[in-house]
């Protein structure tokens, strides 16, 4: 595998790949690290974790600098997330005795009725490059101190992360074996699916990648958990606070260079205050610094390849031409790397690409609406359902309009974040099944009753 530096176009490093004969040898040595990892005590579990989260945090200029050499994050953005992930590492370090805990149930006199959570096995994990190490912790970190071992599949263009990743477990203490990372194409991961040896597998990335693993998974009748993309709605209705609407949506579209499924996509705009809102999310977002991804004074670096810029490019001129008017950005940057202009489009013509299509990169979308009504119908106008963010001084009002949002979570006043101590995860085409929180942890679990007499 190939890494090429976004930010400059050059190969920085180049990985040899595992083959089918190493896939193999994976399978079986996680087969073994299981039949012991499960049988350690849950407290050393637990230990082991809190551990991870201190080589995190000792080594994270290290691994922030992989980020941003391998897929082009802002440093002090990749600093933030290996932070993130020790948090997430010490919250299930602290929770997870009482999450796991024995449920038990009313029984008859002298009986004694229980749910017990045992592990389920090797977990295949196939992960995407846009947060590389958050959204592998955010799923390691619960199912291995729940008793599951894990292989990941990361994305290509993320080698050095995925290693880096492997590197921090085992720094940690961990059992050989308990976390392995393969260096394969997409093109084993079924191979890996149909093995009876992998018992369940969780996928972040595409609707059509989602769909392929939820088929061959379901097909061998194996638990999976998906989180897919995102067109999430950002709602900003007559009530608004304007200047922190504007302030925190121009960097909810634009953080991680806009490469992120909850990233605020579209923005709904009551009428009676479009066009202030418009001039000032259009003055934020022509405030932030687009440049060298090194530089602590960067917000946003470039497109992680080449080719998703071009894609993202594509999407931004087919909507123009059918209609939409661009009113900042809108071309690639006249200079080396796959650098992209945080860009705003209004009066999108229904059907264009960016009314219909994610969009994963610093475009943002702005809609007027009428009323409060339309602007529910718009929100909930589309096939994904991840994240929402409503702006509204009346707390009432907008926890009201929540609860009419179609979504696996919503924000009032708020960007759409994820965090360890809340459920995190989507509905329709965003894919199904939580991570972090309690919720998480009991996904790849057996939830085994135990009926005593």
């Amino acid at each position: 595998m190939d890494v090429v530096n976004p930010a400059t176009g050059a190969r920085v490093e180049t990985y040899d790949d595992h083959d089918e004969d190493d896939v193999e040898a994976a399978l079986d040595r996680s087969e073994q690290a299981f039949k012991d990892w499960q049988t350690r005590p849950l407290r050393e579990r637990e230990q082991l974790l809190a551990n991870a989260a201190e080589v995190l945090r000792e080594n994270k200029q290290e691994y922030a600098e992989t980020m941003t050499r391998e897929m082009g994050k802002p440093i002090s953005q990749a600093v933030g997330e290996v932070e993130k992930c020790a948090w997430v590492c010490e919250h299930y370090a602290e929770h997870a005795s009482a999450y796991l805990e024995a449920d038990h149930h009313p029984s008859p006199p002298g009986s004694e009725v229980k749910t017990e959570h045992e592990p389920l096995g090797t977990v295949l994990a196939v992960m995407p490059w846009n947060f590389p190490l958050w959204q592998v912790f955010r799923f390691a970190a619960p199912y291995l101190t729940a008793g599951n071992v894990g292989i990941l599949k990361h994305a290509s263009n993320v080698p050095g992360c995925a290693l880096a990743i492997e590197e921090v477990f085992q720094k940690a203490g961990y059992p050989d074996d308990v976390f392995q990372s393969l260096l394969i194409p997409s093109d084993l991961v079924d191979n890996l699916l149909t093995d009876s040896r992998v018992r369940a597998a969780t996928l972040t990335g595409s609707g059509p990648a989602g769909r392929a693993v939820a088929a061959n998974a379901g097909d061998q009748l194996k638990k999976t958990v998906l989180e897919l993309g995102g067109s999430d709605p950002f709602v900003v209705l007559d009530d608004a606070d304007l200047s922190a609407a504007a302030e925190t949506g121009a960097w909810a579209r634009n953080l991680n260079g806009g490469q992120s499924c909850i990233a605020a996509k579209r923005f709904i705009v009551h009428t009676d205050v479009y066009d202030e809102f418009l001039g000032s999310l259009t003055d934020e977002m022509d405030s932030l610094v687009v440049g060298d991804p090194t530089n602590e004074e960067t917000d946003i670096g470039p497109q992680a390849r080449e080719d998703l810029m071009e894609t993202l490019h594509e999407q931004v001129t087919a909507s123009v031409e059918a209609g939409a008017t661009l009113v900042t950005g809108g071309e690639p940057l006249d200079r080396e790397g796959a650098f992209y202009p945080p860009t705003i489009l209004t009066d999108p013509p229904e059907g264009c690409p960016v009314d219909t299509e994610e969009t994963f990169g610093p475009v943002a979308t702005v809609y007027e609406v009428d009323d409060e009504e339309s602007a529910i119908t718009k929100a909930n106008d589309t096939p994904f359902g991840l994240g929402a963010s409503v702006w509204t001084q009346d707390r009432d009002r907008g926890e009201r309009l929540a609860s009419r949002i179609d979504a696996g979570c919503v924000y009032v006043n708020q960007l759409v974040k994820s965090d360890p101590r809340v459920p995190f995860g989507g509905v329709k085409d965003s894919g199904y099944g939580r991570e972090l929180s309690e919720a998480g942890i009991k996904e790849f679990v057996n939830r085994k009753t135990v009926w005593i007499e």
